[in-house]
């Protein structure tokens, strides 16, 4: 079953938008800590982010029910857009953690409208073909950025974050020409007749719960420390702002690499077995990374770790993302309105995402990256627990499991 023109253009976006998120990613903490801030505050920027994602995500599922999804997603990448260019022209460490915070509004917005769009037009047969090929475009356009990233600030910290907001200003031509009037549901349905999920009665759900668990572990880890710490453990190796961009480029190339077979394997043989695995994956390799920052090591030596691992680390990711966004699907199903249940699972992976960086960056200042990451490893398997007594979410037809 071909993927719907929608989707398509959802996926144009996401990379654009990865792009962006990308180019300034490698830098946002070395930018912070250029206000003469520590490793806690530097990761603080990373964390305000997600917090103002976490507590504007009910609102956020809201306004995306009763304004449509083009509207809001519009909305969102503007607002992106405009704080990206405030956080480049920022004064003191004080207005980059509120310019960069703000973002976080924009940010829910689009994230909760793309994520309904695709629970509503993904065939369930194909749900995880379907976020395996959204996600390649996203991490595509991760490997990307960071390579620029990198480059561009050598001519200085704030450019990266001005071509953040051309990418998002061109993701915003992309959606409204492409998308169109696409809407949750169609203009001439009864909305009263399209019956709700509500959040109590998915939290009845044992997949769900486990869904949120691992999706704390998984911001945690994979939007947290990865994007916030995983930098400044690059930098204290080599302190060039290019290692930096090479580490987060390198975990991206071995999560791409692993969605040109999740998407199906999770439509074959479940999400259950791929998200437990991807959890397992990525919590023993993420967990060794601090060992990079080992005293004695050479150079070459730390730099084969941490590239190393990083690669096998983003492995983990790409099984993880796209089994779990085909199971969220799953227990909404295409004929409910389940806005809420999304933002409560984007809310339990903004938590992780806030929590982590800032509590990881109080254990480096404290104890060093080796325990940090190790903490960061352990966060990821208690995300598995869960899902080992958690039923699968989708029933596999015979055709689907044959020969398997």
């Amino acid at each position: 079953m071909p993927i719907p023109r929608e989707i398509w253009v959802l996926i144009c976006a996401a990379f654009a938008i990865a792009v962006g998120f990308g180019l300034v990613s490698p830098v946002l903490p070395v930018y912070a800590k250029s206000f003469d801030v520590g490793v806690a505050a530097a990761t603080v920027v990373v964390s305000i982010f997600a917090f103002f994602r976490l507590i504007f995500a009910p609102a956020g599922g809201v306004l995306v029910e009763r304004l449509g999804e083009r509207r809001i997603y519009l909305s969102g990448l503007i607002i992106v857009a405009i704080s990206s260019l405030a956080t480049a022209f920022a004064a003191n460490y004080w207005q980059l953690l509120i310019y960069r915070g703000l973002g976080g509004i924009g940010s829910t917005m689009f994230t909760i409208s793309s994520m309904a769009l695709i629970v509503r037009l993904a065939p369930p047969s194909a749900r995880g073909r379907v976020s395996s090929v959204y996600a390649t475009a996203f991490l595509i356009g991760s490997m990307i950025g960071p390579v620029i990233g990198g480059v561009l600030a050598e001519w200085g910290l704030r450019v990266p974050f001005i071509v953040y907001a051309v990418a998002l200003f061109i993701a915003a031509a992309v959606v409204k020409i492409g998308l169109g009037g696409a809407r949750l549901r169609p203009p001439t349905a009864d909305s009263s007749a399209r019956p709700v999920l509500t959040v109590g009665e998915a939290l009845r759900n044992p997949s769900y719960r486990a869904v949120l668990m691992s999706g704390v572990a998984n911001g945690w880890v994979n939007f947290g420390a990865r994007v916030a710490v995983l930098p400044l453990l690059a930098a204290s190796i080599l302190g060039s702002p290019w290692v930096a961009g090479a580490a987060l480029a390198i975990g991206a190339v071995g999560t791409a690499a692993t969605l040109q077979f999740s998407g199906r394997l999770a439509d074959t043989i479940g999400r259950r077995p791929l998200i437990l695995a991807g959890l397992v994956i990525l919590g023993l390799t993420f967990g060794l990374i601090g060992l990079a920052d080992h005293a004695g090591l050479s150079t070459t030596v730390a730099l084969s770790i941490l590239f190393g691992l990083c690669l096998l680390s983003g492995v983990g990711a790409g099984l993880i993302g796209p089994a779990t966004q085909a199971a969220v699907a799953d227990i909404i199903g295409n004929d409910r309105n389940g806005g809420k249940v999304l933002a409560v699972f984007q809310m339990a992976q903004d938590t992780g995402t806030i929590l982590g960086p800032i509590l990881i960056g109080l254990v480096v200042d404290a104890a060093g990256f080796e325990l940090a990451f190790a903490l960061c490893g352990l966060i990821a398997l208690i995300g598995a627990l869960p899902w080992i007594r958690a039923p699968e979410t989708v029933v596999l037809q015979p055709q689907e499991t044959k020969g398997q």
